[in-house]
């Protein structure tokens, strides 16, 4: 597939983190053979992708969680919908919604943290580091 095909030009230059973007396209069993298709993929074609560093967590079971999101399923939206007086990014659908900071719906949550807030030093890092200095 050209997704394959791109990430196997770019991993040697690039951090990779693996999304799968509109997941609210499919059910929650989908998501998770989805998620496991696209590692599987990973790892046989053996892409390099963003290792988040073991020592940033306080234990191992939190890396383990972390590890287990891969790749990220989101949800997006430009949305803002008013729920019961809560206003929230949002798609709205006949079944109901599809939030996406709520974790029960998608993985955005996750992805922001590692990029923003926890972890983004360190892609700076192994950036800068490793990739750049190698290319």
């Amino acid at each position: 597939p050209l997704d394959i095909k791109f990430m196997k030009k770019l991993h040697e230059k690039v951090n990779i983190v693996p999304v799968i973007g509109k997941a609210d396209t499919l059910t929650p069993e989908e998501c998770v053979e989805f998620k496991a298709n696209v590692m599987r993929q990973i790892e046989e074609n053996e892409i390099k992708i963003y290792q988040f560093p073991i020592e940033e967590f306080e234990d191992e079971e939190e890396q383990q969680d972390l590890q287990a999101q891969l790749p990220f399923a989101v949800v997006g939206s430009n949305t803002i919908l008013d729920v019961n007086g809560k206003k929230m990014r949002a798609r709205m659908y006949p079944w109901g919604i599809a939030e996406v900071e709520n974790p029960d719906h998608c993985d955005f949550i996750f992805l922001r943290n590692l990029l923003i807030r926890t972890h983004m030093q360190d892609l700076k890092d192994v950036t800068t580091n490793s990739l750049y200095e190698n290319y």
